[in-house]
């Protein structure tokens, strides 16, 4: 398993990932295919399939899979044949990185994750059983990622780097002496937003014979993009060019190229899902492409090509205390303003909801309740967010990265009618 660079231009790396699973690759920078339980959330495989050059990787994640472990022992051909994951790679991670899971619990021999019956501790020697349960074709090693909050003290982020290296190096042991010995092994990075340790652990976890590198703890909306930028850029410095870089965390468009300016190859596909349970369509502008008749404009939105204004809406709180933001990338079809709108979702997306169904309809979906809103809805923020992926690729290789990040974050300018 290596990264094979063909690229790299002020930071960004451009390549391919390859050597895992049934020879499987995954372009770089990419993004892993997320799941809930080992299934795409709204989507059946029959459905999911009608998307176009979906990720080779698929994600699955511990907490989610770890409450059935009587069910993958029994049937004991591991997740991938279980849930139907034909001609996927698959990626074990700790936790679901759309869900904040409680902090506290974490202990010098154990982590916790939080299924849907509560919480399940877990000893690297159970970490390693439920690994060899799933039969994944890499997993990140146990880690302490309880320090992501801001104003974490330095002696607790100390503490959490060194509890993740020795759970690091007791799970190396067991890997080898198990069937995972062919199963690429991913170390974690911690250290919070010190410099110091984060630097401490990328060198010494480099230093262990592992596959690639999870850069946890850089998931909190309260750090800044600049902070999160150096602390990253610190940390690749001190990792080796030819293994995979995976961002735990970190979703929206904006922040993705700033931190794969920083370095960055991996990051995990939930935005478009967070997006679908905020009755959303992702609809930001990613094309470099320039228009003759707008030299020297700044490009439009997708929204200001449509003819509105976005539904940027103030932050809620939903009953676990997290934000639920309706950023600039999406547009929220709750809103009344889509009841009598029959364009697509996005002009030019040949999505099946954008080829098929209105604005309006999907709005009627919604403030219905009718669970083909959801569908609908995945199906076109996984195909844009995936689109999204592909013209980033394509604007490192140009050398056009500037002007992607002008189209992503522009939002309005023109404000067309």
């Amino acid at each position: 398993m290596k990264v094979e660079l063909c690229k790299v231009v002020r930071g960004c790396r451009l390549g391919v990932w390859t050597g895992f699973g049934q020879q499987h690759s995954l372009e770089l920078p990419g993004c892993l295919l997320y799941t809930r339980c080992a299934t795409v959330p709204h989507l059946t495989q029959d459905t999911l399939h009608t998307l176009s050059c979906l990720p080779t990787v698929t994600q699955v994640t511990l907490d989610s899979l770890a409450e059935h472990h009587e069910v993958l022992e029994e049937f004991q051909e591991g997740v991938r044949k279980f849930a139907g994951l034909h001609d996927t790679a698959v990626f074990c991670s700790l936790h679901d990185p759309a869900t904040t899971c409680p902090t506290g619990h974490v202990t010098n021999k154990t982590v916790s994750v939080w299924g849907s019956g509560g919480r399940i501790e877990m000893t690297v020697a159970k970490f390693m059983a439920m690994q060899a349960l799933i039969q994944p074709d890499c997993y990140q090693s146990m880690a302490d990622g309880d320090t992501w909050q801001t104003n974490t003290s330095r002696k607790r982020v100390r503490k959490a780097v060194d509890r993740t290296l020795a759970h690091l190096d007791e799970c190396l042991l067991l890997h080898h002496k198990t069937a995972l010995k062919n199963t690429a092994v991913f170390g974690v990075v911690e250290g919070g937003d010190i410099l110091e340790e984060r630097v401490r652990s990328a060198r010494e976890t480099a230093k262990r014979p592992v596959d690639g590198f999870v850069l946890d703890g850089f998931q909190s909306p309260a750090m800044e993009q600049e902070l999160r930028g150096q602390l990253i850029t610190a940390v690749t410095a001190e990792l080796p060019l030819e293994k995979p870089r995976l961002l735990q965390g970190v979703g929206r468009p904006d922040q993705v190229i700033a931190c794969v300016e920083a370095g960055v190859d991996l990051f995990e596909g939930f935005f478009p899902f967070q997006v679908t349970e905020r009755g959303s369509a992702l609809c930001f502008q990613y094309s470099v492409t320039p228009d003759p008749e707008d030299a020297g404009s700044p490009p439009p939105t997708v929204l200001e090509i449509n003819g509105e204004r976005p539904a940027v809406e103030h932050p809620k709180e939903n009953e676990d205390g997290n934000p639920e933001t309706i950023t600039q990338f999406e547009m929220n079809l709750k809103d009344i303003r889509y009841r009598e709108d029959f364009r697509p979702l996005v002009e030019g997306c040949d999505c099946y909801c954008c080829g098929n169904h209105s604005r309006a309809y999907v709005h009627h979906l919604l403030v219905t309740n009718e669970l083909l809103a959801g569908v609908l809805l995945m199906l076109h923020n996984t195909a844009h967010y995936l689109g999204f992926f592909r013209a980033l690729r394509e604007a490192i290789k140009r050398e056009q990265l500037q002007e992607l990040k002008t189209a992503v974050t522009t939002v309005d300018l023109r404000g067309r009618k």
